[in-house]
């Protein structure tokens, strides 16, 4: 019978808080894939503009209501560039086009364009935050956006494509990767709750010119298409959002950004169990790969232990890696 004390058994301290951020970010990858399928309801009730205000609405009020309960305050001066940065680019502008653009190209064209986001972020973050561009994160995220491009062509069903929606697309994949840099360095000042909070609202008050649109909207669409723009703000967006944060505060930009090339696996998945669409053999391949690069662009380096040497017990972290 074993001797060792418990403690030895249970995982090292520094593990805890890597495993905790590995499952955060799987929470919001997972809602984010869940989202594409309510926005499909959603969307066909709802205008672009529309949409986002109430996303971001539904969102700003049950963060609030969270942060009331847990007494978390206003973010200090510090935080507070990083957070209005993405709060317009991210929650607010990204939202917007991103819903516009989807309705002018086939998915195909949308998968290519929109998941050049990852790469920016890694490239951005490398620039603007002194991020590292390891060999294992550079080629998953190639093998993820070919899967994720192979997904998309094979779901497209062979709608057509404009200029506009491809412009579209482009402009929400630059909001997205430069929202997600500029929130890196305000959490190193703010708690994950009050940057993601802080920065819905600032999405909603950008987005309040629609707020006619959405009274419009509300009045006609039929409540199933109302409940999923509730449940777009309340899970993929306040609760996502969090867990995103809480996980971004923790690794860097450019790894964080890899992790989302799971989502069009698991949107896959989730058409094939919630909606009946079986996915082709074309589909499954481009979902595997997504999976794989993202598997590889999170992998470490393991080195081999040297006899009488001490290891390193955790990774350092920079609490301020730059400036945006």
């Amino acid at each position: 019978m074993s001797t060792a004390p418990a403690s030895s058994r249970v995982l090292p301290p520094h593990r805890r808080p890597e495993l905790l951020a590995a499952g955060a970010a799987t929470v919001t990858v997972v809602l984010w894939a869940s989202a594409f399928v309510s926005i499909r309801s959603a969307g066909e009730a709802y205008s672009p503009g529309a949409l986002a205000l109430g996303r971001l609405l539904s969102g700003a009020l049950a963060l609030g209501v969270i942060c009331l309960l847990r007494r978390e305050g206003v973010p200090p001066r510090s935080a507070w560039r990083g957070i209005a940065i993405s709060g317009v680019l991210w929650f607010g502008f990204y939202m917007v086009v991103l819903n516009w653009g989807e309705q002018q190209v086939d998915a195909g064209t949308a998968a290519l364009v929109v998941n050049v986001g990852p790469i920016l972020i890694a490239l951005l973050g490398a620039r603007l935050l002194g991020d590292a561009l390891p060999p294992r994160l550079l080629a998953g995220m190639a093998v993820s956006f070919a899967g994720a491009v192979t997904v998309g062509l094979s779901m497209s069903g062979g709608g057509g494509s404009s200029l506009l929606g491809v412009v579209l697309c482009l402009l929400a994949a630059m909001a997205y990767a430069g929202g997600v840099v500029a929130q890196k360095p305000a959490l190193a000042h703010a708690s994950a709750l009050q940057v993601t909070t802080f920065g819905c609202l600032v999405g909603a008050v950008l987005c309040l010119p629609f707020a006619g649109q959405l009274v419009h909207d509300a009045a006609e669409a039929p409540v199933s298409a109302t409940l999923n723009m509730v449940y777009l703000g309340v899970f993929p967006t306040a609760l996502a959002f969090t867990t995103w944060a809480y996980a971004l505060a923790r690794t860097t930009a450019g790894r964080m950004g890899a992790t989302t090339y799971a989502v069009p696996a698991l949107v896959v998945l989730m058409s094939w169990l919630t909606l009946g669409e079986v996915p082709g053999l074309l589909t499954l391949a481009g979902g595997a790969l997504c999976l794989a690069g993202v598997a590889v662009s999170r992998s470490r380096r393991r080195t081999a232990a040297i006899p009488g040497q001490a290891q390193p017990t955790a990774e350092p972290r920079r609490e301020d890696a730059g400036r945006v």
